[in-house]
């Protein structure tokens, strides 16, 4: 279950991206897969923790970037066209957290 986990998590970081900035922003698809993939810079929170990763962790509701509360800025972010593929970006990446999330229930019983 654990590769699955993986898997799922590294396709949804690094290959589902590449397909919406293609799809969806195909004129400069590049510019939009470089930013989406920077987007995963929201990451850097997890250093503040201590550890600053532990397998049996959900990040939702734990890091700060990573909080209810800016998830609501996020999705907000997306309402304004300039900021609209860094709020798809960072809405991917906590979509892909929150299923991380999931597994953990099941895997750290």
């Amino acid at each position: 279950m654990e590769i699955i986990q993986k898997v799922i998590h590294y396709f949804l970081h690094f290959v589902f991206p590449l397909g919406i900035a293609f799809v969806f922003f195909r004129e400069r698809w590049k510019q939009a897969y470089l930013i989406l993939l920077l987007t995963m810079l929201i990451d850097s929170d997890h250093l503040l923790a201590i550890p600053f990763y532990h397998p049996c962790r959900c990040s939702i509701g734990f890091h700060p970037l990573h909080s209810y509360f800016a998830i609501v800025i996020y999705a907000l972010l997306f309402l304004f066209s300039k900021f609209r593929i860094v709020s798809v970006g960072l809405l991917m990446h906590l979509a892909t957290d929150y299923i991380d999330c999931i597994f953990i229930t099941h895997n750290c019983k």
